[in-house]
């Protein structure tokens, strides 16, 4: 990683077809002020300056400047321009965490029901870095919990090529997985650590529906808790995660730095 914030914001920024590029911003801002690359307090350059230093519209770049303002990384001094907040909110789910720990982790069963190599659907050209017209693995899995579904958990990756160009590491890490065993995020951090950067987490509500009612044992009308999580390794995006959680799930265990809390 380039360690002046010139060099670092001047790297490509890389997303597969479709991906917004507001969210690639995003996490590469994100990125640089977590590290320290962009230093606590100091100054962001304008809006234009951004924009040509990143290879992107002026309007993707206040885009993500608003989400990163929303989510407390940056403040806005009227009149005199952007700062980096002295004080970052502690990482709640952007720290990237497997479906197991946020459960857990101890009596959490894995049952792995679709394990293919597919046509990558819009959901992961959206999120994952997809050659056009290569393929992308998917994973299916229900996580229970004394015999009760807590989780229905959609994972996408590019296929074995795609993940050796960006990195053999993730490569020889992706050749754990399996059609059975921990969820595939679960062995990609086991195996990459911090290698496997978070990016956007994503948390909406809706119901069951019909499909995943079936695999939760769940009524379709029943409220479900839709938990997206990306993760980076060079900048790259390389997985996505949809969970789909119970009312039975209770209490999501959210690792923070320095304390532990719950979110519901």
């Amino acid at each position: 990683m380039a360690t002046t914030p010139e060099g670092f914001l001047a790297q490509p920024i890389l997303t597969s077809p479709g991906q917004p590029l507001r969210v690639a911003v995003y996490s590469r801002l994100s990125q640089g002020i977590r590290s320290g690359v962009l230093e606590a307090g100091s100054i962001l350059p304008r809006e234009t300056e951004l924009a040509v230093m990143l290879g992107v519209s002026r309007t993707v770049v206040r885009e993500a400047l608003m989400l990163l303002e929303e989510d407390g990384h940056i403040v806005t001094r009227r009149g005199i321009g952007r700062f980096i907040a002295d004080t970052l909110p502690a990482p709640g789910l952007e720290r990237l965490q497997s479906v197991e720990s946020l459960l857990g982790s101890t009596g959490v069963d894995v049952t792995v029901i679709a394990f293919n190599a597919q046509q990558p659907t819009d959901f992961v050209t959206d999120h994952v870095a997809i050659d056009p017209g290569s393929l992308s693995w998917f994973r299916e899995s229900v996580l229970a919990r004394d015999g009760r579904p807590l989780a229905l958990v959609q994972e996408y990756t590019a296929d074995e090529p795609q993940l050796e160009a960006v990195s053999p590491a993730l490569a020889s890490a992706f050749a754990r997985v399996g059609p059975a065993g921990p969820t595939m995020l679960s062995t990609l951090l086991a195996s990459l650590g911090s290698d496997l950067a978070p990016g956007l987490c994503v948390i909406t509500t809706s119901v069951a529906g019909q499909t995943r009612a079936s695999h939760l044992s769940i009524k379709a009308s029943d409220p479900v808790l839709l938990v997206t999580q990306t993760a980076l390794v060079g900048g790259v995006p390389v997985i996505a995660v949809k969970s789909a959680f119970t009312a039975e799930a209770g209490h999501l265990s959210v690792a923070q730095s320095g304390a532990s809390r719950s979110a519901v």
